[in-house]
């Protein structure tokens, strides 16, 4: 039996220096801190003190009692060496039994002998069972930490992407046609209390062809010990389906953990903001890492997150006061990250990102480059090597990485973007199965962030090109009522009227993107979306102005 560094995230890599403890057929590599949280989880403490108070009691008794016993002189000294030899067999057989209460025993029951082996997956959002309701940051986290954990270690497996599976938060639906609607085998649905220093987690996996419950456990922990019950609840998912991991699998679920849990809980908070992609919300997720890396300064993908959230920012809203400061933070931020963990593909992400950023595009390259070696499913290194491509109108390769990236995470964001490469590199008919999909990924998101404008304009665009005119105009003035003063909606927009060639309209929306601080003309030179006005007099103005 072998056990990794406790806790991931998203997809960290590596562990910090930690020390090596061995018992006999265990053997495991975890921080010292974590060692002996395992230690105490498994009652391993409380059951060497009672083994020492009992052994000191025998001790004792035969100390007052074997001279009138008339027992020969070495007898307590075989007592005293008997208990000592015992001491360590105690230890191992407490750790090997795991002496946990049984409600948190995992349930196991024996499946049917004609099951087809499961082949694909979803996490089902936690559901937030703590007493003010004002957790569910924390229970999203913890399932998208097992989704990401699965989808990084398990690559034979098919694992359902988060704006998928996020849609059902809060739903009431049977389990069998939730596995229906996202065309998986399985499902992980649970739920997290947490009050103060203490956390239950409570977990079950289901076979959702036959609404059987294959595996279901409860975890009630402290705080501290929360990254090794995440590492545990990994392997106990993959043990119950039955999956053999490799070294590479094994060590895509060890990570590397700040000194603080209070800095998790903020790196969470900015992740959930992260995910959202406005302005007002990069500026919060932002502020939210700051207090992770405030906690511990050494949470280097802390440092990642804030990188990629101000180059995020710098990117959609590039003529924004702060776009400046946004690319100056995203540069130190992801140096920063890079010192700390070397390793971090994160870190290597967020550094390709603000290179990007700065049209250092050989060096944000190979960056992006070392991201993708250290884990082949980094999604943001995927995307945004992509749009550096894209932006020097190499399209083959643009059209390549969005299309992986699209294999990585079914996202509505990913799936336009290769269209778009696509459509550019002139090959239409593959274009259109991206159009399709992203039309169904942004349908998808959108059941859960109905007010997401730039996702209404990736559906308005995506139709338009489809040849559903009347649903694109719908979603065109659906994004600009959602945001009429974005530029980036308004850019966006702008293309898918563009595409109908209502050049007058396009143009004129253009320009008030410009006014609002669109001035990227590197997109503007080969967006393929229009196309249709390369050769008006205003439009060649725009692009020599931008």
């Amino acid at each position: 039996m072998t056990a990794t560094c406790a806790g991931r995230y998203l997809t960290g890599a590596g562990c910090r220096p930690g020390s090596r403890a061995t018992f006999p057929g265990i053997e495991f590599m975890v921080p010292i801190r974590h060692f002996f949280a395992e230690l105490r989880r498994r009652k391993v403490i409380r059951a060497a003190g009672l083994y020492v108070l009992v052994a000191w009691m025998v001790i004792q008794v035969g100390e007052a009692t074997f001279d009138s016993l008339d027992l020969p002189d070495w007898s307590l000294r075989l007592v005293i060496v008997l208990a000592a030899l015992g001491f360590p067999l105690v230890l191992v057989l407490a750790w090997a039994y795991d002496l946990q209460p049984a409600r948190d025993r995992k349930i196991l029951r024996t499946p049917p002998t004609d099951r087809s082996p499961i082949e694909s997956i979803a996490v089902l959002p936690f559901a937030d069972m703590s007493p003010d309701g004002d957790q569910a940051y924390f229970a999203d986290g913890i399932a998208e930490e097992l989704l990401n954990t699965l989808t990084n270690c398990c690559r034979h497996l098919r694992v359902a992407a988060r704006s998928s599976s996020f849609v059902y938060k809060g739903v009431d639906t049977d389990a069998r046609e939730i596995g229906a609607r996202l065309g998986v085998d399985a499902l992980v649905e649970g739920s997290v209390r947490k009050s103060g220093d203490t956390v239950r987690i409570t977990v079950q996996l289901i076979d959702v062809r036959d609404g059987y419950h294959i595996w279901s456990e409860s975890y009630d922990r402290q705080l501290v010990d929360l990254f090794a019950v995440q590492d545990e609840i990994a392997h106990s998912v993959v043990d119950a389906l039955d999956l053999s991991l490799t070294d590479h699998d094994r060590s895509a679920i060890a990570g590397s953990p700040p000194a603080d849990v209070r800095a998790y809980e903020f790196y969470l908070k900015g992740r959930q903001f992260f995910h959202q992609s406005r302005k007002r919300s990069l500026a919060y997720a932002q502020d939210m890492y700051r207090s992770a890396i405030d906690v511990d300064p050494a949470y280097a993908l802390a440092w990642a997150g804030l990188a990629a959230s101000a180059a995020l920012s710098a990117m959609l809203y590039p003529g924004a006061p702060s776009a400046d400061k946004d690319i100056a933070q995203a540069d130190a931020a992801s140096a920063r990250a890079l010192e700390l963990d070397p390793s971090l593909a994160d870190a290597h992400a967020a550094r390709g990102f603000a290179l990007f950023l700065m049209q250092s595009y050989e060096e944000a390259e190979a960056a992006f480059e070392k991201a993708i070696e250290l884990d082949p499913q980094q999604f943001d290194a995927h995307l945004f090597y992509g749009r550096t491509c894209f932006q020097q109108g190499r399209f083959e390769d643009a059209a390549r990485l969005f299309t992986a990236a699209a294999k990585i995470r079914q996202d509505h964001e990913a799936e336009f973007f290769a269209a778009q490469a696509l459509e550019a590199s002139g090959r239409t008919e593959e274009a259109k199965t991206h159009y399709r999909a992203s039309l169904e990924a942004s349908a998808e998101h959108m059941k859960l962030n109905p007010d997401d404008s730039r996702a209404a304009t990736f559906r308005a665009v995506s139709n338009g090109r489809l040849g559903n005119s009347e649903e694109g105009f719908r979603w065109a003035e659906q994004a600009l009522a959602i945001d009429p003063t974005d530029a980036v909606v308004m850019y966006n927009v702008a293309c898918f009227y563009a595409v109908e060639g209502e050049s007058d309209r396009a143009i004129d929306i253009l320009e008030r993107a410009a006014d609002a601080g669109f001035n990227r003309g590197g997109w503007l030179e080969h967006d393929p979306d229009l196309d249709s006005l390369r050769d008006d007099g205003r439009f060649k103005a725009l692009l020599q102005s931008s």
